[in-house]
């Protein structure tokens, strides 16, 4: 059982990656973290710490022990933390999101053990990152946290978070809970509450929220997971209408989608012109470099909305994905930040603020 003196409450996840960087790393120092990833996780460990990320290259193709597109093994981590000791930089940890975003993979008991395997041999804090393990919504898929495994290779250096802004759609309510068996983290971390506090108001509506089992286990999640795979499902028949390539995992809030052959070089530049295309057609989707993937040309896809407005949002690709030809921009013009405060969520549809 889990135990209330090992939970940390912070106002948010954000401001608990803040905190982990800047409680395990020096300046200068780094975390692993398997790309691509969601890329405003890079300005929450560097806010304090002045701590940077690792990249850990994952392939769209699948290729060697590889069972599906962009696979994470230990020897991709093992390239990774080999590549950084060999520049010079002190790598302290590595970060894992379960469910992965935006690939919305999900890692099984047999790979966290091999992962969390790895991150013991080299002595690595490993950050789990489980903000979507509410919102797997194919009932064909079983989740496992972390906590679930018997017998964590390391539980000293096993720190988990989670909160409600994902799985409960409350953005604006800043809740995030952290995980650790390590005290002295956990007291470093919670030195931290008085610049990350939670008002009265929102303890008091956390608390009404989360002890109300029978409700969140009976009624919303099981409507909210229907309502989830309802969305998803009318997305991706319309995708393959479109002979569009998608990933389909069945968790999160969000489809990868493969418009690499609309692209007229694979290249960085010919990826945003065409997200500027769908932005002209009030279409905003994420494009790829914002989550560091390697390969140009992929984007995320947000899907959970009603069907009438996805079928609203999808009329404009219709019509400016098959010509692939971006309208002439300036070079200089400056792309809509990927993660400002206006920027989430990234719709499929027509986005209304």
């Amino acid at each position: 059982p889990l135990k209330p003196e090992n939970v940390v409450v912070l106002n948010g996840c954000a401001s608990l990656f803040s905190a982990l960087a800047t409680v395990l790393c020096e300046a200068g120092d780094a975390l692993l973290i398997p790309t691509p990833y969601y890329g405003a996780i890079t300005q929450h460990v560097c806010l304090y710490g002045n701590v940077r990320l690792v990249s850990v290259y994952l392939d769209s193709e699948v290729t060697g022990q590889d069972t599906r597109p962009f696979q994470l093994t230990v020897e991709k981590l093992e390239m990774a933390l080999q590549g950084a000791n060999s520049e010079g930089v002190k790598v302290r940890g590595l970060i894992l999101i379960n469910p992965q975003n935006p690939l919305g993979d999900i890692y099984s008991p047999r790979e966290l053990q091999e992962f969390l395997g790895f991150a013991k041999r080299h002595e690595l804090h490993v950050i789990m990152d489980e903000v979507y393990m509410l919102s797997v919504f194919e009932d064909s898929i079983k989740y496992h946290s972390v906590l679930s495994l018997e017998g964590l290779p390391d539980p000293q250096r096993t720190h988990v978070m989670w909160a409600t802004s994902k799985d409960f759609g409350m953005s604006g309510m800043r809740f995030g809970t952290l995980y650790t068996e390590n005290q002295h983290v956990a007291t470093a971390v919670a030195s931290l509450c008085r610049y990350h506090s939670l008002s009265g108001l929102v303890q008091y509506q956390m608390a009404q929220l989360l002890q109300d089992y029978d409700w969140i286990n009976h009624v919303y999640l099981p409507a909210n997971h229907a309502r989830l795979k309802a969305a998803h499902t009318y997305v991706s028949e319309e995708l393959r209408v479109l002979g569009i390539p998608f990933l389909s995992r069945g968790a999160g809030f969000f489809i990868w989608i493969d418009l690499r052959k609309y692209l007229r070089k694979s290249t960085y530049e010919e990826e945003m012109l065409l997200w500027r295309r769908f932005l002209d057609n009030k279409v905003l989707l994420s494009f790829g470099k914002a989550f560091e993937c390697k390969e140009p040309g992929w984007f995320r896809v947000i899907f959970s909305d009603k069907v009438h407005r996805l079928r609203l949002g999808e009329q404009p690709p219709l019509h400016c994905i098959p010509q692939a030809t971006p309208p002439l921009l300036a070079p200089t013009c400056p792309p809509i930040s990927a993660h400002g405060p206006h920027a989430y969520p990234l719709f499929w549809t027509m986005v209304a603020y």
